[in-house]
């Protein structure tokens, strides 16, 4: 099967570099089942493949290379500059984007986010020497091993530095940025945070009106392709 994609990098940093890799299969049309896109997914190997099942309405699909997920920081963000959407379509309702400069924002609630651990530590050096958990170690069984460990660099402006060790044991050992773990520390904090996770991707929030919180990063189109299998 020959089924077209592109692949973004999701919340990259200042500089243009590092940010989380996403697949985004434009026609999802080309891979209709459950089943094969989360074959796709894992075959393709990013922290999160999304699949678009109505560009103009942004209905989409998003699967980790083991499980299909409601929502997704990263996939949603990143299809919102791809498609250059107001508006996209997930199965927890719709969620509202918007294009500021550098930045594609977007609105999302905490609690579409998968439940994780958010383990504060003293510095960013702790953080940053931290080694990669085995899958399931960290966090307790009810939130399958997630673990987003983070540490104030400047906690007057609001900075984070933040690691995230999803810890499902499919393949995926740390996302570079995880959107909706900076959703759960933002809804934790109270307050808009400037996020530095991974090697040095950036992940801004801020906090809005009714629960509603605003997650942003900038987006790069890395290359597309056919895959065929």
């Amino acid at each position: 099967m020959n089924t077209a994609y592109d692949v973004l990098a999701v919340f990259c940093g200042p500089d243009g570099r590092h940010g989380n890799r996403l697949g985004v299969v434009r026609d999802g049309r080309a891979r209709p089942d459950e089943a094969s896109r989360q074959a796709l997914a894992k075959e393709l190997g990013h922290s999160e493949t999304v699949f678009v099942d109505d560009p103009e309405r942004g209905v989409l699909d998003v699967y980790t290379p083991s499980v299909r997920l409601p929502f997704a920081g990263h996939p949603v963000v990143g299809a919102a500059w791809l498609l250059d959407l107001e508006v996209l379509d997930l199965p927890v309702g719709e969620v509202w984007a918007r294009h500021d400069g550098e930045f594609t924002w977007i609105g999302a609630r905490p609690e579409w986010a998968p439940p994780r651990t958010l383990r504060q530590y003293g510095s960013a050096a702790e953080v940053e020497a931290l080694d990669v958990p085995p899958p399931g170690v960290g966090a307790p069984p009810a939130e399958r091993g997630r673990l987003y460990a983070w540490a104030w660099e400047e906690e007057a402006a609001g900075r984070v530095r933040a690691r995230a060790f999803p810890g499902r044991g499919d393949g995926v050992d740390e996302d570079e940025a995880t959107g909706a773990a900076a959703l759960l520390l933002t809804a934790l904090l109270g307050r808009a945070l400037n996020i530095t996770q991974g090697r040095g991707s950036q992940i801004m929030t801020a906090p809005g009106p009714d629960g509603v919180i605003e997650l942003g990063g900038r987006v790069r189109h890395l290359g597309s392709g056919p895959l065929t299998r």
